[in-house]
């Protein structure tokens, strides 16, 4: 098994999380910051280009981003 180091996604909590409404619905979402960095991550990836620190950032966003679909998929189905 390989261990991975990331940023623990509790991290962005504060910083980077938002809840919006949509369709009555209140959803997890990133703030549109969160979004960009992502983006730039994902991009700086593609590109080889990514730190070891920015792995673990891109780790930590990523898992974060799986959660929240998890939950957001859950709210949807019990409304």
């Amino acid at each position: 098994m390989i261990t991975q180091t990331m940023v623990q996604p509790s991290f962005w909590i504060e910083i980077g999380i938002q809840i919006q409404k949509v369709r009555g619905l209140s959803l997890f979402k990133f703030t549109d910051d969160l979004q960009a960095r992502l983006e730039v991550l994902i991009d700086r990836q593609k590109a080889n280009l990514l730190t070891a620190e920015e792995i673990a950032e891109l780790a930590g966003i990523t898992e974060l981003d799986r959660i929240f679909t998890l939950m957001n998929a859950r709210i949807i189905a019990e409304s």
